[in-house]
């Protein structure tokens, strides 16, 4: 039963990448959010500077994720990376509410 269920998944698009965009404002959290689904750990990582894609795969679902620089220079072509998009994960640090207003305009721009 289980490789029949797999077969008809496979021919109604299981094989189907999910194109994700990871969004933020600078030192967030977004790379650290990405690397640990893509490792199931935190690693070191330095500040994003234009964007950065990654493959993987999560309980069975293919993702091409999109990781972009959440500095204030770079938001502005945020919305060249839209196009053809399946999901976004947003990345608030609640211990910056002074940033609160600049993504709360941002996800607007977005919508």
């Amino acid at each position: 039963m289980g490789v029949l269920l797999s077969k008809l998944w496979g021919m109604v698009g299981g094989d189907r990448q999910y194109k994700t965009v990871v969004l933020g404002l600078n030192n967030a959290g977004k790379t650290s959010v990405l690397y640990s689904l893509l490792l199931g750990k935190l690693v070191p990582t330095q500040p994003t500077l234009g964007s950065n894609v990654e493959e993987f795969e999560y309980r069975n679902l293919k993702f091409v994720a999109w990781d972009l620089g959440g500095q204030e220079l770079l938001r502005h072509s945020w919305s060249l990376f839209y196009a053809n998009t399946d999901a976004v994960i947003v990345v608030i640090d609640s211990a910056d509410p002074e940033g609160f207003p600049a993504i709360k305009q941002e996800l607007v721009k977005l919508l």
